[in-house]
């Protein structure tokens, strides 16, 4: 069983403005009309992400075996995916449409460079699906999701870009179905997918920014520190740098040659909670315990595990992503600063 992980659930109310137009008197007039409604702003998730430095045409097969290997884990839970969006369009109501477009985006084609655009079709390369993506989750809250981002295709691409693979599954899920089935689920998804890095473990799936939600979950976030908040993505450009500390991490090359290995690893992590395992093409995963874990600081729940990993990996850890904030909020940035430093300092 998981241990007894806290629930965390932020309700609140979402405002945003749309415009159309309205005939008044035969004139077509520009009106703003504005929506209010209530919604879940945070929740309490498992995350598997991974961090993958390769075009979409070499990740084809990978990614369609993790998206079928998410949906058979989530059988038998009825409206977890409903809604889904692909490459430019909107979203949509999940249907037969829908999955034919999403294979259709996973079916192999023949890789258009980006420096093959002429200066005037550049800025529409997205829409003309040289970074194909696609994300399938459910009705608001609920904690279902699967993410696909592809890198733009260069012939020498820029060292930092990456493709992005996520999902997650609500809490509940682990809980009902047991560690071992999101151990397997996350183990099964890696492995046909070329990672430099990627993650599993708790998380807050988030509406707004950490930093505009800080002062509703400042508590929380600090109390806990097992809980991720980063969104990471593509526009990150999280080359092959290790996005922070968590239950399961995975590591390919190059980190993993320069740590020395698997047993590079297994000499400078003595916690009895970590174990080490060597996967295929030279990559490997280090697992913090038997389960995800919170912790607590008010109980002195520090998971020491996690500090010692972040020890060994610090100088290949991303830099604090957040670093604009200063020109906003230098109090916000100093915030967030020492929760990314939670496990060093």
């Amino acid at each position: 069983m998981p241990p007894n992980n806290p629930r965390v659930r932020i309700q609140g109310t979402v405002r945003y403005e749309s415009y159309g137009f309205e005939e008044i008197e035969g004139k077509l007039v520009k009106k703003v009309r504005e929506h209010v409604y209530d919604r879940i702003l945070a929740r309490d998730v498992v995350r598997i992400i991974f961090f993958l430095p390769h075009d979409h045409h070499h990740l084809i097969t990978g990614v369609a075996h993790a998206l079928d290997s998410y949906l058979r884990a989530i059988d038998g839970h009825p409206g977890a995916l409903s809604e889904y969006t692909c490459c430019w369009w909107e979203s949509f109501k999940l249907t037969e449409t829908g999955w034919d477009r999403i294979r259709e985006t996973l079916e192999p084609k023949k890789p258009r460079f980006f420096e093959d655009y002429e200066p005037h079709d550049a800025r529409f390369a997205e829409k003309d699906g040289a970074d194909p993506y696609f994300t399938l989750f459910g009705e608001q809250g609920n904690g279902y999701s699967f993410k696909y981002h592809a890198r733009l295709p260069w012939r020498e691409p820029p060292p930092p870009s990456v493709s992005v693979l996520s999902a997650t599954l609500p809490t509940e899920h682990l809980e009902e179905h047991g560690v071992q089935h999101v151990r397997e689920l996350a183990m099964t998804m890696a492995s046909r997918l070329p990672f430099a890095t990627g993650h599993a473990g708790l998380a807050l799936d988030l509406w707004h920014p950490i930093y505009d939600q800080l002062d509703r979950l400042r508590t929380e976030i600090f109390r806990h520190p097992g809980f991720d908040v980063r969104k990471a993505s593509h526009f990150d450009g999280m080359g092959t740098r290790v996005d922070g500390i968590h239950w399961m991490n995975f590591l390919g090359p190059p980190v993993l040659s320069e740590l020395g290995g698997a047993a590079g690893l297994r000499a400078r992590l003595h916690s009895p909670a970590t174990s080490v395992q060597e996967l295929e093409g030279e990559r490997t995963v280090i697992t913090l315990g038997d389960a995800p874990e919170a912790g607590d600081t008010t109980q002195g729940q520090t998971l020491p595990a996690y500090r010692e990993l972040a020890r060994l990996l610090e100088p290949h850890l991303e830099p604090f992503p957040w670093g604009y904030l200063a020109r906003k909020s230098p109090e916000v940035e100093e915030e967030l600063r020492r929760w990314w430093r939670r496990f060093l300092d």
